[in-house]
């Protein structure tokens, strides 16, 4: 009896203490702190992609794919809410492989690339109801290049590439019906001169030996009389 009040007491415990540092490491991972705007945020996108950023704060905050993202010492977190509803996210966004360092100091000197960078500030509102249409029409690539004066869209570089492989199979035939007449024209010229030939040289065999005989005979019965 005591060995089993002892187990029960010892079990006890274990679940008394577990419990709390179960919840230590569900919140050990702390959020960034709140940003009070005065008012819902304007936006540009930034060229040659998809995101959209909030430029007038000090702090990186992106929208990207119906979230916003903020990096905070070292950490990305994503809400459905530009101030508030942050949550732990685990790895780098993909988006952020696209955005240079130095995005901001374009922003201000209105240069992209070394073009003339005449970006809009996007309403808040206006890009809640657009943001997806304008991801699947390709919007701000097709139809303004992304406000950057004389920048070519990426996929233009890739239309070259795929019109060479028609042009690279359309010759292999050409040179197959060429070497057909090629190989069948010398085996005409062969037979030619082998039926010619013996035919020239048996006719002048056979009418030396028969006009020599006879006129061989005459002369030499002539001297024997």
């Amino acid at each position: 009896m005591k060995k089993l009040l002892l187990g029960t007491i010892l079990l006890a415990l274990v679940l008394v203490f577990s419990i709390p540092t179960m919840a230590r490491v569900s919140v050990s991972i702390p959020l960034p702190p709140l940003i009070v705007f005065a008012a819902p945020p304007e936006l540009v996108v930034i060229p040659e992609t998809n995101v959209y950023a909030v430029p007038d704060l000090d702090v990186d905050i992106f929208f990207w794919n119906g979230w916003w993202w903020r990096p905070w010492e070292g950490r990305w977190y994503r809400s459905r809410n530009y101030s508030s509803g942050w949550s732990y996210y685990r790895n780098v966004p993909s988006f952020y492989r696209e955005i240079p360092s130095s995005w901001r100091n374009d922003y201000r000197d209105h240069r992209w690339g070394g073009h003339q960078w005449n970006y809009q500030r996007i309403p808040y509102q206006q890009l809640q109801r657009n943001w997806s249409n304008w991801g699947k029409s390709r919007h701000w690539e097709k139809q303004n290049t992304w406000d950057v004066q004389g920048l070519k869209p990426r996929t233009r570089s890739q239309q070259p590439s795929q019109a060479v492989r028609p042009q690279s199979q359309t010759v292999k035939p050409q040179v197959r019906e060429a070497a057909k007449p090629q190989q069948s024209r010398p085996q005409s010229r062969e037979v030619q001169p082998q039926h010619s030939q013996p035919q020239q040289r048996e006719a002048p065999q056979q009418s030396k030996p028969r006009h020599g005989k006879p006129e061989g005979g005459k002369e030499e019965k002539q001297d024997r009389k």
